[in-house]
């Protein structure tokens, strides 16, 4: 059943011209998965944010912080090397993303185009 099923697929090549005109091949058509230049540049710059506001954490939330999310290790892996239990690390973890979503809504933005104005109401005494 298997070789019945095989036959009835045909390979087609990614540098095959396609369509009516046959202007683009498929490969031409498949969108790039790799991340933009403006992607690299903008991760670059909230890593090295990111880095900034965990100095202010604490040393113990710093360390889970930096070895779960910067660095990426696992949950076991970073309990393991701060020789501490999986929950432990857990909440570590927990509490230095809430410090840090304060810290991020609390600093200023130099970009003007992300900086969020509002309108306060003027209270007239009468």
């Amino acid at each position: 059943m298997q070789l019945r099923k095989r036959s009835h697929r045909t390979l087609t090549s990614l540098d095959e011209p396609i369509g009516e005109k046959q202007e683009h091949t498929i490969a031409e058509l498949l969108a790039d998965q790799r991340p933009t230049p403006e992607d690299e540049c903008r991760n670059y710059e909230l890593r090295a944010r990111l880095k900034e506001l965990a100095s202010q954490l604490s040393p113990s939330l710093r360390k889970a912080f930096q070895l779960r999310d910067l660095d990426g290790l696992t949950t076991r892996e970073a309990a393991h090397i701060l020789g501490v239990a999986e929950g432990t690390v857990k909440a570590q973890l927990a509490r230095a993303r809430a410090k840090l979503r304060r810290l991020i809504g609390r600093t200023p933005r130099t970009q003007p185009h992300l900086r969020r104005t509002y309108a306060t109401p003027r209270i007239s005494e009468k």
